[in-house]
């Protein structure tokens, strides 16, 4: 591993632990086993490390949606946001603390213009992929107009759901509740 993936999975490891707001950097330097000064080297700031690996860690979750597409062979972009909700339902008890500390950026993102800067972007790759899964297309292939709708609506459910899970895991309706939630809003055409 270079220093830099160290000093990645040493924030990594701080985030899970201690949290996004009470990390400091001499904490990331010790997990990583870098030196403190190394981390303004390669990321500028503490808080670009911080920045860059929920963004890491939180992409890694396009890695477990569309495998889990992939694999389901769904077709039809309902059927892929049902294996959708399905992979992150199951996948929300495993990543709890790290989710956390994915809050508890969104929330440093109002007081730090570089934070919200990067979760931005990763907004955008967010709302782009998850379009692109649902209707089985290469991101690039995604226009702005599915992007703003059809992406931002897949990306509400899953922060919706994953801040639902964070209060209240019991209340987190079922995959079928979900769906039917869904089908309730938006009726079937005549």
């Amino acid at each position: 591993m270079s220093q830099r993936e160290d000093l990645l999975a040493g924030a990594r490891k701080c985030l899970v632990e201690k949290g996004y707001g009470k990390t400091t950097a001499r904490d990331i330097a010790a997990a990583s086993g870098a030196h403190l000064a190394s981390i303004g080297y390669h990321f500028g700031s503490k808080d670009n490390l911080m920045n860059t690996a929920v963004i890491e860690a939180t992409g890694e979750w396009g890695d477990v949606f569309e495998a889990a597409v992939s694999a389901s062979r769904a077709e039809a972009p309902p059927d892929r946001l049902r294996v959708l909700l399905d992979a992150l339902f199951r996948a929300l008890p495993e990543e709890r603390d790290l989710l956390v500390a994915s809050v508890q950026a969104y929330a440093q993102a109002q007081f730090d213009d570089g934070v919200r800067t990067v979760l931005a972007e990763g907004l955008r790759d967010a709302r782009r992929g998850l379009a692109a899964l649902l209707l089985d297309l290469d991101p690039g292939e995604v226009d702005p107009s599915v992007e703003a709708g059809l992406g931002s609506m897949a990306y509400n459910f899953v922060t919706g759901y994953l801040v639902q899970y964070l209060i209240d895991p019991e209340a987190l309706p079922t995959v079928d509740q979900a769906v039917e939630g869904l089908r309730v809003l938006l009726p079937a055409e005549d």
